[in-house]
């Protein structure tokens, strides 16, 4: 589970088979973080997250194709949110503006995709000493990089290089994470980095306006 928790994940129109199969997927990954922040990610095997969860290991690999999902399991989420965030714009709406209106939104709603939080440190610092679950990271940069691309070459005809554009969206987005979540794992607590975090991102989207807007 990534860090922090939010109550902003919809269930509205899910049928009852499909609100049990998330909530199974949230238990089976809730006792997976347990888990992997007490022991460390590599001293933990599969076997042993589906016995404390009380399924079988089969069940966890219905809801996890690989072990690094549990543990980063909002990857999905954050590819369909920021490509969805494209595609679903409002008429007349640039990415680049829906993608602005996105943040701010998942910060009112205390998103963990919003970006780093208090619950940070202890949750990241599994990834930093795993690096298996520091290359799925990266494999992660690269879904949300190549599903933004698609998005942008299916619905914006006038962006010449949607690579391009794209990549240079997710290393903005990097950078600003990068730089809060350095200071959350130096001690830093408290309203002045996410306060801080919320100016940057800001400032990224401007710059990116300009780098983007044709002359």
């Amino acid at each position: 589970m990534s860090e922090g928790t939010s109550g902003s994940d919809g269930e509205g129109g899910l049928s009852l088979r499909e609100r049990k199969k998330r909530a199974t997927r949230q238990r089976i990954s809730n006792v997976a973080t347990g888990l992997f922040k007490a022991r460390g990610f590599d001293q933990v095997s599969v076997a042993e997250v589906a016995r404390a969860a009380e399924v079988s290991t089969m069940t966890v690999f219905n809801y996890f194709p690989r072990k690094e999902d549990l543990f980063l399991d909002r990857i999905p989420e954050a590819v369909e949110v920021l490509s969805g965030a494209v595609r679903h714009r409002a008429p007349g709406e640039t990415p680049l503006a829906a993608l602005r209106r996105l943040s701010l939104e998942l910060r009112d709603q205390h998103h963990p995709l919003a970006g780093p939080n208090d619950a940070f440190p202890d949750f990241w610092q599994v990834v930093i000493d795993s690096p298996a679950l520091r290359a799925r990271a990266r494999e992660g940069l690269e879904e949300i990089e190549n599903a933004l691309s698609d998005a942008l070459a299916e619905t914006a005809p006038d962006i010449p290089d949607p690579a391009l554009t794209a990549a240079l969206i997710v290393a903005a987005y990097r950078s600003v994470y990068g730089t809060t979540a350095r200071r959350l794992l130096a001690g830093e607590r408290g309203e002045e980095p996410a306060e801080d975090h919320q100016v940057r991102m800001t400032a990224a989207f401007d710059t990116l306006e300009r780098a983007l807007t044709p002359a």
